[in-house]
């Protein structure tokens, strides 16, 4: 099973445009990226389940059969989902800020969601992206904008209509773990038990100066290592 298309799924109600610089690394290198948009809603009471069968039915509208996906944060957790339901279609797995196991510090998770809160100036909602995802002295105004409450909430509720067990040991045959060191929400040792739990088929990357928005902090460290990766597995 070959395949040149990538499948890249958001965090937690971000959209494809995180992944631009990506795009554009794995197209320079001769793949082609499907970023993929979140339905800004979706119906009551849908899981996680629910969500990786939209995300397989848009890349089977998008005529790609088979592909190696990769999810960045919410999305790691929801590519694990899709590799989960749909192995046979996964060739391999790229988690980018892979957390989920190993719980971040409770004021961490408390403020996290003000970051979608509608009560802050722009200076103060900046403040908060800066102290939840970026790294000391990195740049947090490339994600100023494109904060999406509606479908940060549908994603939250789909996540705990499913045990993490469904999805926090999904597979492919290859799989390539890239976390960031300063990351205080998807803290370094989940990636590290992972690949530990999985040291057959899983290789990390700890990048460093570099937190929760890895992709947009550190864009080529971030393509160096998913391109690199792989080609090592073609």
């Amino acid at each position: 099973m070959s395949s040149t298309d990538v499948v890249l799924l958001p965090s937690l109600g971000r959209g494809a445009r995180d992944f631009e610089n990506l795009g554009r690394s794995l197209a320079v290198a001769g793949y082609t990226a499907w970023a993929y948009d979140p339905p800004p809603t979706m119906p009551p009471r849908i899981s996680l389940v629910d969500l990786a069968n939209g995300v397989l039915d848009w890349a089977t509208s998008c005529d790609v059969s088979t592909f190696h996906v990769g999810g960045h944060a919410f999305g790691n957790r929801l590519a694990r989902m899709v590799t989960a339901i749909a192995p046979e279609r996964v060739i391999t797995l790229t988690l980018l800020a892979a957390g989920g196991y190993v719980p971040m510090d409770a004021d961490i998770l408390a403020s996290l969601l003000g970051v979608f809160a509608d009560d802050a100036s722009p200076e103060e909602h900046l403040r908060r992206v800066r102290h939840q995802f970026f790294a000391p002295g990195n740049d947090p105004s490339v994600w100023e904008h494109g904060w999406n409450a509606t479908m940060a909430s549908y994603q939250r509720e789909a996540l705990e209509r499913v045990d993490a067990s469904l999805w926090w040991d999904a597979v492919a045959p290859r799989v390539l773990v890239v976390q960031g060191l300063d990351d205080v929400v998807a803290v370094p040792e989940n990636g590290r038990r992972y690949v530990e739990d999985h040291s057959e088929v899983a290789r990390l990357v700890e990048i460093e100066h570099a937190g929760h928005a890895v992709v947009v902090e550190q864009p080529a460290a971030v393509a160096t290592a998913v391109i690199t990766f792989l080609r090592d597995v073609s």
